[in-house]
């Protein structure tokens, strides 16, 4: 019986490596997605800068305000306790 139960632990930590394996490759993933969506988003606006100027001007304006105003307007984080 003990063999059996032995057997049932070597299986559930081979479904847990499993487990771990996939989450770093998921991991591993998103972050070459958020780096290629940067460097797009990047050579994007490169690109717009060095073909229109003025619209790229006013693209950044708009992008930096709409921060600005969600950076002064964004709800802050609970008081720090003085006792």
């Amino acid at each position: 019986m003990e063999f059996l139960l032995q057997y049932l632990d070597e299986i559930d930590d081979l479904v847990g490596v499993f487990g771990l394996v996939a989450e770093r490759l998921r991991r591993l993933a998103l972050f070459l997605a958020a780096m290629l969506l940067l460097l797009a988003v990047a050579v994007a606006g490169v690109w717009l800068a060095l073909a229109h100027p003025p619209i790229a001007m006013a693209t950044s304006t708009v992008l930096f305000v709409t921060l600005l105003y969600r950076s002064v307007t964004a709800p802050k984080g609970l008081p720090a306790s003085t006792a």
